[in-house]
């Protein structure tokens, strides 16, 4: 990191999908890319064993996204097209977009990671609770086939 360049901060985002806010997120986890390994094992000249680790099939951890839930049945909609089999329908682009928490006012957008043919496989909602002074939280998690830095 370049001298006088600051870390970003993790709680100045946003969740994009198919170009459009679809609402804000308490929390997003699970952005992640791994490439996994294939070990090689061969003898050289002379007997000599040799391992090489070459790369195998990547793999991407699923988006795990929380929010207060509102009147919104947007993820729930979402989810009901995988439900009744129209996943090229419900199949999207999205993205999660990283801002300057120096400027936030401006909103100025410093980061972006761009998820393809995502589709929720899990829709919840937290616990209900009589008494309870809790913000109901809403779950979902979206599986998608790839997701990088733009």
């Amino acid at each position: 990191m370049p001298i006088g360049e600051d870390a970003l901060a993790g709680y100045t985002f946003s969740v994009e999908i198919d170009g459009v806010d679809i609402a804000q997120f308490k929390e997003v986890s699970g952005i992640s890319a791994e490439i996994t390994t294939i070990e090689h094992r061969e003898n050289k000249k002379g007997g000599l064993p040799v391992m090489k680790k070459l790369p195998g099939a990547r793999k991407y951890g699923d988006l795990q996204l929380k929010r207060g839930r509102t009147n919104s049945k947007a993820l729930w909609d979402w989810m009901k097209k995988v439900q009744e089999g129209d996943i090229d329908g419900a199949r999207k682009n999205g993205s999660i977009v990283l801002f300057d928490y120096t400027k936030m006012g401006a909103g100025t957008e410093v980061g972006r990671f761009n998820f393809l043919n995502a589709w929720p496989s899990k829709v919840s909602i937290g616990s209900l609770q009589a008494g309870g002074s809790e913000i109901l939280l809403e779950e979902c998690t979206i599986t998608h086939e790839g997701i990088a830095p733009a």
